[in-house]
């Protein structure tokens, strides 16, 4: 992936959503997938099932090939209430997530009347992966 300058500065986490809304909205939200950060297709049945762009980082390389984990992951995200503020018919724009390897996760909306998402690993250089970092490891100690 060719290492980028600058990112979105307007990216910020919604603190102020209830535990009830976060699972509200946790059971709502779905995992489509974009054949641009895949390398392997794995199940997620995408058309093109893979197109992998140089400028794009890859699901591969932090171990996603199957929706379930895909759809497990941005889930927990919204659970953890790693959401942004920007939202777009009731569902927030980014969700944020961690691996269980502990790579910091991207989840954008690709469809605002059925919420779902496409996401890939936050670049090395992306310095808003610190702050998902944070909100993670302060997330599970609450």
């Amino acid at each position: 992936m060719r290492d980028r300058t600058s990112y979105n500065p307007k990216r910020r986490i919604n603190d102020n959503k209830p535990v009830e809304e976060l699972t509200k909205l946790a059971s709502k939200v779905r995992y489509g997938g974009n054949p641009e950060h895949k390398r392997n297709p794995g199940d997620f049945g995408l058309t093109p099932p893979a197109i992998p762009r140089p400028d794009k980082t890859l699901c591969d390389t932090v171990g996603i090939f199957k929706r379930m984990e895909a759809t497990r992951l941005l889930r927990k995200g919204v659970r953890k209430g790693l959401i942004s503020i920007r939202e777009n018919n009731g569902f927030p724009q980014n969700i944020w997530s961690i691996s269980k390897e502990g790579h910091p996760l991207e989840a954008q909306l690709e469809n605002q009347e059925q919420g779902i998402y496409h996401g890939y690993p936050m670049p090395e250089n992306d310095p808003f992966r610190l702050l998902v970092l944070e909100k993670w490891r302060i997330n599970d100690k609450a």
